[in-house]
């Protein structure tokens, strides 16, 4: 089995509202106690942090889905059902996460960052809530809500302030193995690193330390770019790094010269992200042990080897006096202040209307879902309600402005309605958006010339 997993799906199920209670007040010498109906809990939140402890997204390779707990429903004497528990995904600092079409909706690239990845339901209100100067037994409650479920794209990019790169077999496993404590696999072919690996390089004396981190990245080949050779898989873990170092193999099995290696890597760099090559770089000379010595004076002027250890000191102060100065570029131009922990939200839909057809229109926005949805529309109290609570989001204005008609049909949810400008609504029977079911919904009727 595989440890290290860099793309992955997550099935997000938020958990359900619960139902607002219908109930009276019964008691010895008390005739009309009123409505006592409570509220239904509200459905768990499904969160997204990033964890430092996480390393990879193997954990939803075999086992995608994660649910939060559903709300309790309400009930007599004001008796409130309990929120559902909020579920807290953990997953690896770096992780990008895409909907389905593809399209970004969050990246989680600082420790304790959080992402609200699916929302609960809200819980319904019992019959309570209702009571009015108008309505002094209200008969009738709100459903809970369904919380939201979707199947969302995760997409790792390590996080790490340098970031080796060179063709297959230039010794950057050896390299990251010599410097930390990172175990990966070496041996004498090309691409033996099929997956990234991690190390940590600590210089300097106790209290002024520089801690550096290493991602040994995948061999890269011309064409990397466009995809050959994995690249893209690989490349997009070059993305976050601070610094590039670019080895190229001074005993090159292929015979490829150096400086040919230099532009190969540079222009894979600058086809797959441009920006890439505007980061601090080191061009290193590897396997200096092992080098013809006829092409030395055409090798980068740092030269290391890794299995003697010559230059190798040199190389990481470099790195180091590099990192901390991007680190330092970087704080100055954060837009949170260092150690903050980001938390992102969607946005808040508003109502939009949108033309379905010649005279047919469809109200979106989850405050006007909501205001069919946790009705039972069957009844004509929680009819006449669902019908103020729309009224209040502002539809009749919105419908004027999109340029509905007098008789025009309005479909929110499963529930459709013929749309009136100059009267008051009642209630009347519609079709659902299946045709099937007759359902309740609302209705304008113009007042009858005097």
């Amino acid at each position: 089995m595989a440890g290290f997993v860099d793309e992955a799906q997550l099935h997000a199920k938020a958990g359900d509202g619960g139902a607002g209670a219908v109930s009276f007040r019964r008691e010895a010498h008390v005739a009309r106690g009123g409505p006592d109906g409570g509220d239904g809990g509200r459905g768990g939140d499904v969160w997204l942090v990033a964890d430092a402890n996480q390393a990879s997204l193997l954990g939803f390779r075999d086992h995608p889905f994660r649910r939060a707990g559903n709300g309790t429903h309400g009930s007599g004497k004001r008796r409130h059902g309990q929120r559902g528990a909020d579920l807290v995904v953990p997953v690896p600092v770096g992780t990008v996460v895409r909907d389905r079409a593809g399209s970004p909706l969050c990246d989680l690239s600082r420790e304790g960052d959080r992402w609200l990845a699916a929302e609960g339901g809200a819980g319904g209100r019992g019959n309570a809530r209702f009571l009015s100067n108008t309505r002094r037994a209200p008969g009738f409650a709100e459903q809970g809500e369904r919380g939201e479920e979707r199947w969302l794209d995760m997409e790792l990019k390590l996080v790490a302030d340098v970031a080796l790169v060179g063709y297959p077999n230039a010794g950057k496993s050896t390299l990251i193995a010599t410097v930390s404590a990172a175990k990966p696999k070496i041996a004498p072919y090309p691409f033996t690193t099929l997956e990234p690996h991690l190390g940590v390089v600590r210089l300097g004396r106790d209290g002024d330390e520089v801690e550096v981190v290493l991602a040994d990245v995948p061999g890269l080949v011309e064409g990397a770019a466009e995809g050959r050779g994995l690249g893209h898989r690989f490349l997009r873990h070059v993305e976050r790094a601070r610094v590039l170092v670019v080895l190229c193999d001074l005993a090159s099995a292929e015979g490829v010269a150096p400086a040919e290696q230099e532009r190969v890597l540079l222009g894979e760099l600058g086809r797959y992200r441009p920006e890439l090559l505007e980061r601090p770089r080191l061009v290193v000379g590897s396997k200096l042990d092992a080098a013809d010595p006829a092409a030395l004076p055409a090798a980068p002027r740092l030269r290391i080897s890794a299995v003697t250890g010559e230059g190798v000191a040199d190389l990481l102060w470099q790195v180091a006096d590099l990192v901390v100065a991007a680190r330092r570029e970087a704080a100055d131009h954060a837009g949170v202040p260092g150690g903050a922990v980001v938390v992102h939200r969607p946005a808040v839909e508003g109502l939009s209307v949108e033309r379905a057809g010649p005279g047919a229109w469809v109200l979106a926005g989850r405050a006007a879902e909501r205001a069919v949805n946790l009705s039972d529309l069957t009844d004509e109290g929680a009819l006449a309600e669902a019908v103020r609570r729309l009224r209040r989001l502002g539809v009749d204005r919105a419908l004027s402005r999109a340029g509905a008609h007098d008789g025009d049909e309005v479909t929110v949810g499963p529930v459709s309605f013929l749309w009136y400008r100059d009267e008051a609504l009642s209630p009347t029977e519609a079709e659902g958006r299946d045709g099937r079911a007759a359902r309740p919904a609302a209705r304008r009727r113009k007042r009858s010339a005097p």
